[in-house]
């Protein structure tokens, strides 16, 4: 069996009356990069808070590693680094005394804190800017550096709220590929908003929106749920196009788009709607320039499950 990093079960947080997070269940695997989904104010950071013990739950219970946690205990300071949404710094540290500060919080000795400092500032690549002050920083140097620090401690689990959030691309593919490295050596649980990064390194993900689980699952398995698939067809002669829209009466097939010499099939039922179109490309002598199959994109995914439980 597959041993659990964090396990969450019924999680309630009430603000004044109404559920943040609403009997929130999720299992993160030892070793897995899990991602969590939702949109702005779906209750990723409250639940976060309540993992890493900033915040108190209403009701529910959390286990870090098999063992239960309760509020205000100093179990899982060890065991786990947090990266919060709006990290701070000391502008007038450098990198690499911010990280020696945060590892003298910890009370790991001096040989071993100063060989991972260099080992992490190697990992984020701030090695030539370590004795730069961090109020120079550029937000992503900032923000690998808040990932240095949150794996200061040599933790087991890694929270990382919105990581990318603030970055322009080429900072969110910097932070992306650290994420992507630290897979095998820690369990990474990051929140974010942002689908095509968690489709780029997660093994798994969990969707939340208004406190409520709607989606849990591998990115393989919810890659091979969606009931709508869609073909397109790029054709050499508009008239034969509209061949195609007499195939509607077909049960399986949701709609037909045509634009010029595009046609695009959304169809329940990918094999059938195939072999239909190849048959009538033979029979009718249709001259194709391409056919394919478009990617099922999680944006796809996220927005039927998010619609479908709203």
């Amino acid at each position: 069996m597959m041993k659990t990093a964090v396990k969450i079960s019924g999680l309630v947080k009430n603000f004044n009356g109404t559920h943040a997070v609403d009997h929130l269940d999720l299992s993160v695997p030892v070793g897995s990069i899990y991602g969590f989904l939702g949109p702005n104010g779906a209750g990723k950071t409250t639940t976060l808070k309540m993992i890493v013990g900033m915040t108190e739950p209403t009701s529910g219970e959390i286990e870090i590693l098999d063992k239960k946690v309760s509020f205000g205990s100093n179990y899982g300071r060890e065991t786990i680094g947090y990266l919060p949404d709006v990290p701070g710094f000391y502008d007038w540290m450098t990198a690499k005394e911010f990280l020696i500060f945060s590892g003298e919080l910890f009370d790991i000795s001096k040989k071993v804190l100063n060989d991972r400092v260099k080992e992490l500032l190697t990992l984020v690549d701030l090695t030539k800017h370590k004795n730069k002050k961090i109020g120079s920083y550029s937000r992503g140097m900032k923000q690998r550096l808040g990932i240095a620090q949150a794996l200061i401690n040599d933790p087991q689990i890694v929270l990382l709220d919105e990581p990318v959030s603030a970055l322009d691309p080429i900072g969110r593919k910097e932070v992306m590929d650290i994420i992507a490295a630290l897979r095998g050596r820690v369990t990474v649980f990051f929140s974010t908003h942002i689908l095509a990064d968690v489709e780029r390194i997660c093994d798994r993900i969990v969707i939340i929106n208004e406190g409520k689980k709607i989606l849990e699952d591998s990115i393989q398995n919810i890659r091979q749920v969606p009931d709508l698939r869609e073909l397109e067809i790029e054709l050499e002669d508009e008239k034969d196009a509209h061949f195609f829209v007499s195939l509607q009466t077909d049960k399986s097939i949701e709609a037909i788009l045509v634009d010029q010499l595009k046609v695009t099939i959304k169809t329940l039922d990918l094999d059938k709607t195939r072999t239909q179109i190849f048959e009538a490309i033979f029979k009718e002598d249709i001259l194709v320039k391409k056919i394919f199959v478009k990617e099922v994109s999680l944006e796809d995914i996220f927005m039927k499950a998010v619609n479908h439980h709203a």
